[in-house]
């Protein structure tokens, strides 16, 4: 193999490209943090919500990333993050349980609030030719805000739907919506709305 040549397949991790991709931001946690019983609280009915987008995305053929805060652990792996969420003494456990990760799901771990600060998030959705991204976690006005404001630099279709997202109050997650709406042009209907196949075909 002539190693100048471009990799084209990601070392084969990357499977049939796609338009569009699904970021689901910090929905693998277990709420141990200051303030964290509050977010749980506004979190728990988004979650039916979110597995059914991403349910519907893999249909799709979209790829579902999960990009995820490393907690501050520099050796930790999702695998085990995703155990450890959903141990029984994890407040998570409720929210994080509908949302495991499937089989062909891809994961990255984020040191902070951007899911493109210092992570491969970008060089992915490069090899998969992502051009419109489905923005969609925990918090709506931190880390999907950053995240979006990110991707919005970068010339990508946003789509944050307004009833996937959760902050740690309504008040706040709703001016980050008007935010992203307003500012970065993103289409903030609500997931139930998003035609797929429409945003795939942009």
């Amino acid at each position: 193999m002539n190693h100048s040549e471009k990799n084209s397949d990601l070392h084969g991790n990357v499977p049939d490209s796609c338009s569009a991709a699904l970021i689901l931001l910090d929905v693998i946690t277990d709420f141990d943090f200051p303030g964290g019983d509050q977010l749980l609280e506004q979190a728990l009915p988004l979650a039916p919500r979110l597995r059914k987008l991403a349910e519907r995305a893999r249909q799709a053929g979209i790829p579902v990333l999960y990009v995820n805060d490393n907690f501050g652990r520099w050796q930790s792996d999702f695998a085990g993050l995703v155990q450890r969420c959903l141990s029984p003494e994890s407040s998570g456990r409720s929210f994080v349980e509908p949302l495991r990760p499937g089989d062909k799901d891809y994961f990255i771990l984020k040191p902070k609030h951007s899911g493109f600060f210092g992570t491969t998030l970008e060089v992915l959705l490069k090899y998969l030719q992502a051009r419109s991204l489905i923005i969609a976690g925990l918090t709506g006005n931190m880390c999907v805000q950053f995240t979006a404001t990110d991707a919005y630099l970068r010339d990508f279709h946003l789509f944050v739907p307004a009833d996937c997202t959760a902050s740690l109050t309504k008040d706040a997650n709703d001016q980050a919506i008007k935010y992203m709406g307003e500012v970065l042009k993103a289409d903030v209907r609500p997931s139930e709305e998003l035609d797929l196949q429409q945003i795939i075909n942009m």
